[in-house]
Protein backbone atom coordinates (compact mmCIF):
# COMPACT_ATOMS: atom_id res chain seq x y z
CA UNK A 1 0.00 0.00 0.00
CA UNK A 2 1.44 3.37 -1.07
CA UNK A 3 0.77 5.92 1.65
CA UNK A 4 1.33 9.65 1.76
CA UNK A 5 2.97 11.43 4.64
CA UNK A 6 0.97 14.12 6.35
CA UNK A 7 2.52 17.40 5.24
CA UNK A 8 1.92 20.86 6.64
CA UNK A 9 1.30 22.99 3.57
CA UNK A 10 1.10 26.77 3.47
CA UNK A 11 -1.88 27.85 1.41
CA UNK A 12 -1.29 31.60 1.62
CA UNK A 13 0.65 33.12 -1.27
CA UNK A 14 4.23 33.24 0.04
CA UNK A 15 6.22 33.33 -3.21
CA UNK A 16 9.06 35.62 -4.20
CA UNK A 17 7.06 36.61 -7.30
CA UNK A 18 3.60 38.04 -7.84
CA UNK A 19 0.48 35.94 -8.32
CA UNK A 20 -0.87 35.77 -11.86
CA UNK A 21 -4.55 36.32 -12.59
CA UNK A 22 -4.23 34.20 -15.74
CA UNK A 23 -3.83 30.85 -13.99
CA UNK A 24 -5.43 28.82 -11.22
CA UNK A 25 -3.07 27.81 -8.41
CA UNK A 26 -3.36 24.94 -5.94
CA UNK A 27 -1.18 22.74 -3.72
CA UNK A 28 -0.78 19.07 -4.65
CA UNK A 29 1.20 16.14 -3.27
CA UNK A 30 2.53 12.87 -4.70
CA UNK A 31 4.75 10.01 -3.54
CA UNK A 32 8.05 8.84 -4.99
CA UNK A 33 9.10 5.19 -5.04
CA UNK A 34 11.02 5.62 -1.78
CA UNK A 35 7.77 6.51 -0.03
CA UNK A 36 8.63 10.19 0.36
CA UNK A 37 5.70 12.55 -0.16
CA UNK A 38 6.54 15.57 -2.30
CA UNK A 39 4.75 18.91 -2.18
CA UNK A 40 4.14 20.96 -5.32
CA UNK A 41 2.40 24.07 -6.55
CA UNK A 42 0.19 23.36 -9.55
CA UNK A 43 -0.55 26.07 -12.11
CA UNK A 44 -3.36 25.60 -14.65
CA UNK A 45 -4.36 28.12 -17.34
CA UNK A 46 -7.75 29.63 -16.51
CA UNK A 47 -10.67 28.21 -18.49
CA UNK A 48 -8.44 25.47 -19.90
CA UNK A 49 -10.29 22.66 -21.63
CA UNK A 50 -9.22 19.11 -22.39
CA UNK A 51 -5.93 17.50 -21.50
CA UNK A 52 -2.99 19.89 -21.61
CA UNK A 53 0.73 19.49 -22.29
CA UNK A 54 2.38 19.38 -18.88
CA UNK A 55 5.75 20.39 -17.41
CA UNK A 56 7.33 19.50 -14.06
CA UNK A 57 9.78 22.12 -12.74
CA UNK A 58 12.34 22.08 -9.92
CA UNK A 59 15.47 23.87 -8.78
CA UNK A 60 17.83 25.47 -8.09
CA UNK A 61 19.79 23.13 -5.84
CA UNK A 62 18.96 24.30 -2.33
CA UNK A 63 16.03 26.48 -3.36
CA UNK A 64 12.29 25.97 -2.88
CA UNK A 65 9.31 26.07 -5.20
CA UNK A 66 8.34 29.50 -3.89
CA UNK A 67 11.43 30.91 -5.62
CA UNK A 68 12.37 30.68 -9.29
CA UNK A 69 10.97 27.22 -10.13
CA UNK A 70 7.54 28.59 -9.27
CA UNK A 71 8.17 31.63 -11.44
CA UNK A 72 9.02 29.39 -14.39
CA UNK A 73 6.00 27.17 -13.72
CA UNK A 74 3.53 30.04 -13.40
CA UNK A 75 4.84 31.77 -16.51
CA UNK A 76 4.63 28.60 -18.61
CA UNK A 77 1.07 28.04 -17.33
CA UNK A 78 0.21 31.54 -18.54
CA UNK A 79 1.34 30.29 -21.95
CA UNK A 80 -1.00 27.32 -21.99
CA UNK A 81 0.79 24.50 -20.15
CA UNK A 82 -0.26 22.66 -17.02
CA UNK A 83 2.73 22.94 -14.70
CA UNK A 84 3.91 21.88 -11.28
CA UNK A 85 6.85 23.27 -9.31
CA UNK A 86 7.90 20.82 -6.61
CA UNK A 87 10.17 20.73 -3.59
CA UNK A 88 12.70 17.86 -3.73
CA UNK A 89 12.82 15.18 -1.04
CA UNK A 90 14.00 16.34 2.40
CA UNK A 91 13.52 20.05 1.54
CA UNK A 92 10.89 22.76 1.61
CA UNK A 93 7.37 21.50 2.26
CA UNK A 94 8.17 18.01 0.99
CA UNK A 95 8.59 15.05 3.30
CA UNK A 96 11.54 12.87 4.15
CA UNK A 97 13.53 12.48 7.34
CA UNK A 98 16.23 13.58 7.98
CA UNK A 99 16.06 17.04 6.53
CA UNK A 100 18.48 18.74 4.14
CA UNK A 101 19.99 15.65 2.56
CA UNK A 102 20.52 15.19 -1.18
CA UNK A 103 20.99 12.13 -3.36
CA UNK A 104 21.66 11.77 -7.09
CA UNK A 105 19.38 8.72 -7.09
CA UNK A 106 16.54 10.01 -4.93
CA UNK A 107 16.53 13.43 -6.60
CA UNK A 108 16.35 11.85 -10.04
CA UNK A 109 13.47 9.75 -8.72
CA UNK A 110 11.77 12.97 -7.55
CA UNK A 111 11.54 14.11 -11.17
CA UNK A 112 10.29 10.68 -12.27
CA UNK A 113 7.64 10.75 -9.54
CA UNK A 114 6.53 14.15 -10.84
CA UNK A 115 6.16 12.56 -14.29
CA UNK A 116 4.12 9.76 -12.67
CA UNK A 117 1.83 12.35 -11.12
CA UNK A 118 1.32 14.27 -14.34
CA UNK A 119 0.83 11.09 -16.38
CA UNK A 120 -2.14 10.13 -14.20
CA UNK A 121 -3.65 13.61 -13.74
CA UNK A 122 -7.01 14.12 -15.39
CA UNK A 123 -6.05 17.51 -16.83
CA UNK A 124 -2.66 16.46 -18.26
CA UNK A 125 -1.93 14.64 -21.51
CA UNK A 126 0.34 11.68 -20.62
CA UNK A 127 1.80 11.73 -24.13
CA UNK A 128 2.89 15.38 -23.83
CA UNK A 129 5.02 15.68 -20.70
CA UNK A 130 8.21 17.70 -20.28
CA UNK A 131 10.49 18.63 -17.42
CA UNK A 132 12.50 21.74 -16.56
CA UNK A 133 15.42 21.91 -14.14
CA UNK A 134 17.20 25.03 -12.93
CA UNK A 135 20.82 25.23 -11.71
CA UNK A 136 21.72 21.94 -10.00
CA UNK A 137 18.36 20.58 -10.98
CA UNK A 138 19.22 21.20 -14.61
CA UNK A 139 21.72 18.37 -14.25
CA UNK A 140 19.09 16.24 -12.50
CA UNK A 141 16.66 16.95 -15.33
CA UNK A 142 19.12 15.71 -17.96
CA UNK A 143 19.88 12.69 -15.79
CA UNK A 144 16.14 11.96 -15.62
CA UNK A 145 15.72 12.37 -19.37
CA UNK A 146 18.38 9.68 -19.86
CA UNK A 147 16.26 7.30 -17.78
CA UNK A 148 12.60 8.20 -18.30
CA UNK A 149 11.28 7.39 -21.79
CA UNK A 150 7.94 9.12 -21.07
CA UNK A 151 9.58 12.55 -21.16
CA UNK A 152 9.27 14.21 -24.56
CA UNK A 153 11.15 17.46 -23.88
CA UNK A 154 13.67 18.63 -21.28
CA UNK A 155 15.02 22.09 -20.48
CA UNK A 156 18.08 22.67 -18.29
CA UNK A 157 18.46 26.33 -17.36
CA UNK A 158 21.75 27.74 -15.96
CA UNK A 159 22.62 24.13 -15.12
CA UNK A 160 25.10 22.68 -12.68
CA UNK A 161 26.42 19.12 -12.70
CA UNK A 162 26.36 18.74 -8.93
CA UNK A 163 28.33 15.50 -8.87
CA UNK A 164 31.12 17.19 -10.82
CA UNK A 165 31.13 20.22 -8.54
CA UNK A 166 31.17 18.12 -5.38
CA UNK A 167 33.96 15.86 -6.67
CA UNK A 168 36.07 18.47 -8.44
CA UNK A 169 35.19 21.76 -6.78
CA UNK A 170 34.11 24.95 -8.55
CA UNK A 171 35.80 25.31 -11.95
CA UNK A 172 37.38 21.85 -11.40
CA UNK A 173 39.85 23.56 -9.05
CA UNK A 174 39.95 20.53 -6.69
CA UNK A 175 40.14 17.83 -9.34
CA UNK A 176 42.75 15.60 -7.77
CA UNK A 177 42.84 12.35 -5.83
CA UNK A 178 44.42 14.16 -2.89
CA UNK A 179 41.75 16.85 -2.69
CA UNK A 180 38.94 14.31 -2.97
CA UNK A 181 40.53 12.15 -0.26
CA UNK A 182 40.62 15.07 2.16
CA UNK A 183 36.97 15.91 1.49
CA UNK A 184 35.93 12.28 1.99
CA UNK A 185 38.00 12.09 5.18
CA UNK A 186 36.33 15.21 6.57
CA UNK A 187 32.85 13.93 5.69
CA UNK A 188 33.49 10.59 7.39
CA UNK A 189 34.68 12.37 10.54
CA UNK A 190 31.57 14.58 10.47
CA UNK A 191 29.32 11.52 10.32
CA UNK A 192 30.63 10.39 13.71
CA UNK A 193 30.36 13.87 15.20
CA UNK A 194 26.74 14.07 14.09
CA UNK A 195 25.93 10.74 15.72
CA UNK A 196 27.67 11.76 18.95
CA UNK A 197 25.81 15.07 19.00
CA UNK A 198 22.45 13.59 18.04
CA UNK A 199 21.91 16.04 15.21
CA UNK A 200 23.22 16.82 11.75
CA UNK A 201 25.44 19.87 11.46
CA UNK A 202 24.42 22.36 8.80
CA UNK A 203 27.02 23.49 6.30
CA UNK A 204 25.73 27.05 6.05
CA UNK A 205 23.85 28.64 3.17
CA UNK A 206 25.04 31.59 1.12
CA UNK A 207 27.61 33.54 3.13
CA UNK A 208 26.21 36.51 5.07
CA UNK A 209 27.46 39.15 5.51
CA UNK A 210 29.14 39.19 2.12
CA UNK A 211 32.94 39.60 2.43
CA UNK A 212 34.43 42.52 0.53
CA UNK A 213 36.76 40.15 -1.33
CA UNK A 214 34.09 37.59 -2.20
CA UNK A 215 34.35 36.13 -5.73
CA UNK A 216 31.75 37.40 -8.17
CA UNK A 217 29.80 34.14 -8.24
CA UNK A 218 29.40 34.27 -4.43
CA UNK A 219 28.17 37.86 -4.68
CA UNK A 220 25.81 36.74 -7.45
CA UNK A 221 24.26 34.12 -5.17
CA UNK A 222 24.08 36.61 -2.28
CA UNK A 223 22.24 39.09 -4.48
CA UNK A 224 19.50 36.52 -5.06
CA UNK A 225 19.22 34.37 -1.95
CA UNK A 226 20.00 36.93 0.76
CA UNK A 227 18.02 39.93 -0.45
CA UNK A 228 14.36 40.74 -1.03
CA UNK A 229 14.89 39.65 -4.60
CA UNK A 230 14.85 35.95 -3.76
CA UNK A 231 15.04 35.28 0.00
CA UNK A 232 12.63 32.65 1.33
CA UNK A 233 12.40 31.31 4.88
CA UNK A 234 12.30 27.66 3.71
CA UNK A 235 15.17 27.95 1.23
CA UNK A 236 18.35 26.14 2.30
CA UNK A 237 20.53 28.56 0.38
CA UNK A 238 18.84 31.55 2.01
CA UNK A 239 19.41 30.12 5.48
CA UNK A 240 21.43 27.30 7.07
CA UNK A 241 22.22 25.32 3.94
CA UNK A 242 22.53 21.58 3.43
CA UNK A 243 23.82 19.26 6.12
CA UNK A 244 27.63 19.04 6.02
CA UNK A 245 27.23 15.42 4.95
CA UNK A 246 24.19 16.18 2.80
CA UNK A 247 25.93 15.73 -0.55
CA UNK A 248 28.54 13.15 0.46
CA UNK A 249 27.53 10.50 -2.10
CA UNK A 250 27.76 12.98 -4.97
CA UNK A 251 31.55 12.62 -4.99
CA UNK A 252 31.33 9.00 -6.09
CA UNK A 253 28.12 8.84 -8.16
CA UNK A 254 28.44 10.84 -11.38
CA UNK A 255 25.20 11.74 -13.14
CA UNK A 256 24.74 12.31 -16.88
CA UNK A 257 25.87 8.81 -17.86
CA UNK A 258 24.61 7.75 -21.30
CA UNK A 259 23.32 11.28 -21.98
CA UNK A 260 24.24 10.76 -25.64
CA UNK A 261 21.54 8.08 -25.74
CA UNK A 262 18.73 10.50 -24.86
CA UNK A 263 16.26 10.27 -27.75
CA UNK A 264 13.89 13.04 -26.63
CA UNK A 265 14.50 16.74 -27.15
CA UNK A 266 16.81 18.66 -24.80
CA UNK A 267 17.42 22.41 -24.62
CA UNK A 268 20.23 23.81 -22.47
CA UNK A 269 20.11 27.53 -21.67
CA UNK A 270 22.95 29.41 -20.02
CA UNK A 271 24.18 32.93 -19.49
CA UNK A 272 27.26 33.99 -21.43
CA UNK A 273 28.86 35.49 -18.31
CA UNK A 274 27.68 32.85 -15.84
CA UNK A 275 30.54 31.30 -13.85
CA UNK A 276 28.80 27.95 -14.37
CA UNK A 277 28.51 28.13 -18.15
CA UNK A 278 31.16 25.44 -18.59
CA UNK A 279 28.72 22.91 -17.13
CA UNK A 280 26.19 23.41 -19.92
CA UNK A 281 28.82 23.59 -22.64
CA UNK A 282 30.40 20.32 -21.51
CA UNK A 283 27.05 18.60 -20.95
CA UNK A 284 25.91 19.55 -24.44
CA UNK A 285 29.17 18.34 -25.99
CA UNK A 286 28.85 15.00 -24.18
CA UNK A 287 25.20 14.71 -25.18
CA UNK A 288 25.81 15.01 -28.90
CA UNK A 289 29.12 13.10 -29.03
CA UNK A 290 28.68 9.93 -31.07
CA UNK A 291 24.91 10.36 -30.66
CA UNK A 292 22.29 9.16 -33.12
CA UNK A 293 19.87 11.67 -31.60
CA UNK A 294 21.71 14.99 -31.82
CA UNK A 295 19.25 16.74 -34.12
CA UNK A 296 16.85 17.65 -31.31
CA UNK A 297 19.51 18.87 -28.89
CA UNK A 298 20.32 22.58 -28.53
CA UNK A 299 22.55 24.86 -26.48
CA UNK A 300 21.35 28.47 -26.22
CA UNK A 301 23.73 31.08 -24.76
CA UNK A 302 22.12 34.28 -23.46
CA UNK A 303 24.37 37.31 -24.11
CA UNK A 304 25.65 39.21 -21.05
CA UNK A 305 23.62 37.07 -18.60
CA UNK A 306 25.13 35.81 -15.33
CA UNK A 307 24.10 32.70 -13.41
CA UNK A 308 21.22 34.12 -11.36
CA UNK A 309 19.85 36.18 -14.26
CA UNK A 310 18.20 32.92 -15.34
CA UNK A 311 16.66 32.51 -11.88
CA UNK A 312 14.28 35.45 -12.16
CA UNK A 313 15.34 37.46 -15.21
CA UNK A 314 17.87 39.55 -13.29
CA UNK A 315 15.87 42.70 -13.95
CA UNK A 316 16.63 42.43 -17.66
CA UNK A 317 14.19 39.74 -18.86
CA UNK A 318 17.07 37.31 -19.33
CA UNK A 319 14.85 34.20 -19.23
CA UNK A 320 13.91 33.41 -22.86
CA UNK A 321 10.30 32.40 -22.21
CA UNK A 322 9.35 32.77 -25.89
CA UNK A 323 12.03 30.19 -26.72
CA UNK A 324 10.84 27.90 -23.93
CA UNK A 325 7.28 28.09 -25.22
CA UNK A 326 8.24 27.36 -28.83
CA UNK A 327 10.52 24.49 -27.76
CA UNK A 328 7.84 22.80 -25.67
CA UNK A 329 5.14 23.42 -28.28
CA UNK A 330 7.29 21.76 -30.92
CA UNK A 331 8.12 18.66 -28.92
CA UNK A 332 4.94 18.33 -26.81
CA UNK A 333 2.59 18.50 -29.76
Amino acid sequence: MIKKEELKLVHDWDKTFGKSDKVDHSKVTFVNRYGITLAADMYVPKDAEGRLPAIAVSGPFGAVKEQCSGLYAQTMAERGFLTIAFDPSFTGESGGNVRYMASPDINTEDFMAAVDFLSLHEKADPDRIGILGICGWGGMAINTAALDTRIKATVASTMYNMTRVNANGYFDSEDSEEARFEKKKAACAQRLEDLKNGEYKLGGGVVDPLPEDAPFFVADYYDYYKTDRGYHERSLNSNGGWNVTGCESFMNQPILQYSNEIRSAVLLIHGEKAHSCYCSKDAYADMIKDSKYADNKELLIIPDAVHTDLYDGGGKDAIPFDKLESFYREYLR
